[in-house]
């Protein structure tokens, strides 16, 4: 009897670690505009020097990072490697450990993109220069794009792509209209991976700095119904408030940071977890709120 029951124990363990007939785990994904955590050395080529983040709000900043606790993070407005650095050994002494991460140089001299994973990053296909021409002139997308593939276990990998669109301050060659083109330049990337490999599990995350009745949304997301349509998940905090920006200038609250999947990765979202996060002290880390979404690492009907 006794060998028996060592016998059922055993095979018991063996079926857990297989995973065999057991809930799947999930995974935190997040995006946060991490407002201008530079050092003071750069002024961006206009003779000023970059402020740079006070002590008190890069502390709210990992605070707020450890809450959530994401798997994987996506991050905009980082300085330079030396902050980026700074950054992740922040995390990691607040109990935050992540294994790989990527790191995008693009024209912008101070805010880069950045990205911090739990899990190993085994394709790397971020582009830093990225162009288009505008009334005759060469524009660059100041901040390029980030792009990675996740492997979340043997069976489960998770494509992303993290953006940071011109921001709304006033320029002369129009704000909106640089914005667009950058749209359509993202919107061309997103359909090149979709049309590569349309199951594939793909996250566009970002600061996009437009609302979403804006026409550089409405490219990025593609038609309806499309295998290449990029769907919104609609984030929303516990209160039901989806607007992840503040606006001082204007006092103005507004959504601009989004979440899109593609149409193999959304049965896989937990649509109940993807959320605005809420602080009472949000603005001490940032202008903006961090967006999340909840995944489900296991290749769901099509």
């Amino acid at each position: 009897m006794k060998l028996r029951a060592f016998l059922v124990l055993c095979a018991f363990h063996l079926f857990v670690g297989l995973g065999l007939g057991a809930e799947p785990a999930e995974i935190v994904v997040a995006s946060y505009n991490v407002q201008n955590y530079l050092g003071g050395e750069n002024d961006g080529g206009n003779g000023r020097p970059a402020k740079a983040k006070s002590k008190k709000s890069i502390e709210a900043l990992v605070r707020i990072i450890k809450e959530i606790n994401p798997d994987i993070l996506g991050v905009c407005e980082m300085g330079g490697p030396e902050q980026f650095e700074d950054f992740k050994a922040r995390l990691k002494e607040a109990g935050l450990e992540y294994v790989d991460s990527e790191y995008v140089e693009a024209s912008d001299p101070e805010r880069h993109l950045a990205l911090v994973s739990r899990f190993p990053i085994i394709s790397r296909q971020s582009l830093t220069d990225v162009s288009y021409e505008l009334n005759g002139t060469p524009e660059k997308v100041k901040r390029g794009f980030l792009d990675v593939t996740v492997r979340v276990n043997p069976k489960y990998e998770l494509r992303l792509v993290g953006v940071h669109l011109k921001s709304k301050l006033p320029v002369p060659q129009g704000e909106a209209l640089m914005r667009r083109f950058e749209a359509q330049l993202l919107r061309k990337h997103l359909e090149g991976i979709l049309q590569e490999d349309p199951k594939v599990n793909l996250l566009a995350y970002g600061d996009f700095n437009d609302t979403k009745n804006e026409p550089a949304i409405q490219e990025i997301m593609g038609v309806r119904g499309s295998p290449a349509h990029m769907a919104d998940l609609w984030a929303a905090d516990e209160h039901g408030d989806r607007w992840t920006h503040y606006w001082r200038t204007a006092d103005q609250y507004t959504r601009i940071d989004y979440l899109f999947v593609s149409r193999a990765l959304f049965p896989e979202v937990v649509k109940a977890k993807s959320r605005v996060y809420r602080s009472e002290f949000w603005n001490e880390a940032s202008d903006h709120r961090p967006i999340y979404t909840s995944i489900v690492p296991v290749n769901r009907k099509r």
